[in-house]
């Protein structure tokens, strides 16, 4: 996140970069998905090759290498670029690159500190470190845990999945398709078609939007799971929508104008936080049983990437051959978001295993399922009782 950032910044606001301008703009900024792309058939093989902290370890020490062979979030990246602005040669932009490799240094001496993937443990047989995990992370010790031999309870069927891979496809282009990449990549653009021209003064605005997302991102973060995932996904996609037509409609070259279209790009930051950030994630957990996360969240980064990569590479194309009409190619788009989620979008908070399991499935079949696992976890309990009742009576023979 942190190098596609400071690399639209650099191209967006500082002077010493050249002046990139249509398709040649878009496929600078949009190069790095590209590369994102090609890696993403191979990520699900090396997860379980080498385990999850070893792919984040060699994933870090790659962008190191990378750094040094080329060549923090998104407040540091605009903040280094910010104070980067007054070097009046090529280093104005190199900078803020190179210091991109700070958090893979503290990934690459903090990983190992982490416990492994339970998954990819019993994936090679070695199924007691993966129990002590669970044992010590979601039972608080209690190895007796209920919860935790029901984690290894997974069932599903096809017709059920196929519309899971429905959703999370489609979640990973509204990820990228709402907006995001235009405010993101070309904030000093939209200022600048706004009548806001000098360099400094959208350095300043920037600084200030990036404040004011993590800010906001993080409130939204912690309090976020406690409401219906559907409900927040459909009260995200309409205030996306409202944002969007509200900026559209306020465009004219004055400066109460340029104050609305500042305001518009600041309230947009919050809509997207309550359906596209720290919920998405939460919401594929919810989706998908536990052996099949790994691989279907790289289906939805398969989707996710590409998606940003044409919306990156096609906004100044937009731009600068229609201006803010672009804007209304948006609209239309969270318009049919609104309606995919309306109508496919289930509800998946305060479900069991279970029913999440056969969440798709017509009620007759999951009732007959569910019903099927009662019994057997019944059956269990009675055949434990039997067992410490059998024992009890030997010990008493005994004495």
């Amino acid at each position: 996140m942190l190098w596609p950032v400071a690399l639209g910044i650099c191209i967006d606001l500082l002077p010493d970069y050249g002046n990139p301008q249509g398709f040649l703009k878009g496929i600078i900024s949009a190069v790095y998905s590209l590369d994102a792309i090609l890696s993403l058939p191979f990520i699900p093989y090396v997860n379980d090759k080498l385990g999850r902290r070893g792919s984040i370890f060699g994933g870090s020490l790659v962008i190191i290498l990378g750094q040094y062979s080329g060549s923090f979030g998104q407040v540091t990246a605009v903040g280094i670029t910010f104070g980067t602005n007054n070097i009046h040669n090529n280093w104005g932009w190199r900078i803020p690159s190179f210091l991109q490799m700070a958090p893979s240094v503290l990934q690459i001496i903090f990983i190992y500190t982490l416990p492994e993937s339970p998954r990819w443990l019993i994936s090679h047989d070695r199924e007691e470190e993966a129990e002590v995990i669970l044992v010590k992370y979601h039972a608080e010790g209690n190895t007796e845990s209920e919860f935790v031999k029901a984690e290894v309870l997974h069932l599903f069927s096809t017709a059920a999945m196929r519309r899971h891979l429905l959703i999370t496809t489609m979640l990973g282009l509204f990820t990228q398709w709402s907006g995001n990449t235009l405010i993101s990549y070309y904030f000093g653009d939209l200022l600048g078609m706004a009548g806001i021209t000098k360099s400094v003064t959208k350095q300043k605005l920037n600084l200030a939007n990036s404040c004011w997302s993590l800010v906001n991102g993080f409130i939204i973060s912690i309090v976020v799971t406690r409401f219906r995932r559907r409900t927040l996904y459909l009260t995200c996609t309409c205030a996306l929508l409202c944002c969007y037509t509200a900026w559209y409609i306020s465009i004219h070259h004055n400066q109460f104008a340029s104050i609305a279209n500042v305001f518009f790009i600041f309230t947009y930051s919050p809509c997207y936080n309550i359906g596209y950030n720290a919920l998405t994630y939460t919401y594929m957990v919810e989706l998908w049983p536990f052996m099949e996360r790994s691989r279907r969240i790289s289906v939805f980064r398969l989707f996710s990437r590409p998606a940003g990569f044409f919306t990156t590479f096609v906004n100044p194309i937009g731009l600068k051959n229609i201006g803010w009409k672009w804007l209304i190619a948006y609209c239309c788009w969270l318009f049919f978001e609104i309606t995919f989620v309306y109508f496919i979008f289930p509800e998946t908070s305060n479900r069991t295993l279970e029913e999440l399991a056969f969440l798709f499935e017509d009620k007759e079949f999951a009732d007959r399922a569910t019903k099927a696992v009662e019994k057997a976890v019944h059956s269990g309990h009675n055949e434990n009782v039997d067992g410490k009742r059998y024992s009890s009576q030997i010990s008493e023979r005994q004495g």
